[in-house]
């Protein structure tokens, strides 16, 4: 079973194999009208596993939090992590996945969603949970709860 961290490193690992396969060129970045649009352009981006509309999203002193306290800061590492995300899950990545917002509660400006992620590959959807911090349209800080070790793959 794959640790958080090991995921993370895998993540970054297949992103060295992308090479000339994606431009990791960030693109400038994209303001939302509000946190709920911050929130949902970023689900919508991920399941479409669109890394420049992820990216556009994101401000230079971004911060990710992870489960068993990883912290990843900074664009080009956030962008390392969702290329390795976007690759195929025979690659070690999630693409094909989707996540479905279940719950939804807005406090200010941070906006906590409970999700499930189905995919073919995986046996039974996976469920979590991520706080969004965000700041005139952009998306500053994430908590997520996103543990590939606890996610039951198909056979």
């Amino acid at each position: 079973m794959k640790t958080t961290l090991t995921a993370l490193a895998a993540g970054l690992a297949a992103t060295a194999a992308l090479g000339e396969a994606h431009d990791m060129t960030l693109p400038p970045l994209a303001l939302q009208p509000n946190a709920e649009m911050v929130t949902f352009e970023h689900i919508d981006a991920l399941n479409a596993c669109d890394w420049d509309r992820l990216m556009a999203q994101y401000p230079e002193e971004v911060l990710i939090i992870l489960p068993n306290g990883v912290w990843v800061e900074g664009r080009a590492a956030i962008g390392d992590v969702f290329a390795g995300f976007c690759t195929p899950r025979a690659d070690g990545g999630f693409l094909g996945a989707t996540f479905v917002a279940e719950k939804v509660k807005t406090v200010g400006e941070t906006v906590n969603v409970s999700w499930r992620v189905e995919a073919d590959w995986l046996a039974e959807p996976y469920k979590g949970a991520d706080a969004y911090v965000t700041r005139d349209g952009l998306m500053y800080v994430q908590v997520t709860t996103f543990d590939p070790a606890d996610m039951k793959f198909a056979e």
